[in-house]
């Protein structure tokens, strides 16, 4: 990443207007073409430096529901198991850490029964048995993070 790069990824992080052509101003704010900006963040998302650039839906409100889920997966086995997990449309933000539970993703449904359906695929798929931590009082955070 340039340091153009980097300044995309940090206006990124504000949101996107909802607008006829949504990039149209932030390119306008960043100084660039709107072309360039387009070409600059699909190179990032192919590159695999932004790996999903899409709308934050909230599915409770939406009458759908989510949870926070866990897997402990053996290190030598990382790779597949995160291939079957992220193949979930309703699959995201799967990270690793160094924990027992070592895989940690979030799980955003339509309908409410579709989050044990999917937590039973992968456990089904994946041979790991999930660790399902729904939410249980809600707090308002925003996170924006340095891009480097």
């Amino acid at each position: 990443m340039d340091a153009i790069d980097r300044m995309i990824v940090d206006a990124l992080q504000g949101g996107i207007d909802v607008v006829e052509r949504p990039f149209a101003p932030l390119a306008r704010l960043l100084g660039m073409t709107e072309d360039d900006l387009v070409e600059r963040v699909g190179r990032l998302l192919d590159a695999g430096v932004l790996t999903r650039f899409g709308p934050m839906y909230d599915a409770e409100a939406l009458g759908g529901l989510f949870t926070l889920a866990a897997l402990s997966v053996p290190e030598a086995d990382f790779e597949r198991v995160a291939g079957l997990v992220n193949a979930h449309p309703e699959v995201a933000h799967n990270y690793a850490r160094e924990h027992e539970y070592n895989m940690w993703f979030v799980i955003a449904a339509e309908k409410p029964g579709d989050v044990a359906r999917v937590i039973a695929e992968i456990e089904r798929e994946t041979g790991c048995e999930v660790l399902d931590l729904p939410r249980l009082e809600e707090y308002g955070l925003q996170l924006r993070l340095e891009a480097r």
